[in-house]
């Protein structure tokens, strides 16, 4: 594994870092860890919200839905005056 040296933290940065792993019960080191690996998790995310729900939800299944018949477009109603 590697290592990573993060120079001139802001002192209200680290705080806030403090107390988010404390409330998550874990050590300052181990919150980065887990903040990085989201931030870098997003990357894989999809571009679009149809193929956001596709991946939530593809897990489950999917089900076949019948074609929809279409009726041609009807002509523009005309008024006269």
């Amino acid at each position: 594994m590697a290592n990573i040296t993060i120079r001139n933290l802001d002192d209200a940065l680290k705080a806030k870092l403090r107390m988010r792993a404390a409330r998550f019960g874990r050590s300052m080191e181990e919150e980065v860890r887990v903040i990085l690996k989201s931030a870098l998790a997003e990357d894989d995310k999809p571009q679009n919200l149809g193929m956001s729900i596709h991946q939530r939800f593809a897990s489950l299944g999917g089900v076949d839905l019948s074609g929809i018949t279409r009726e041609p477009i009807r002509d523009c109603c005309l008024f006269e005056q």
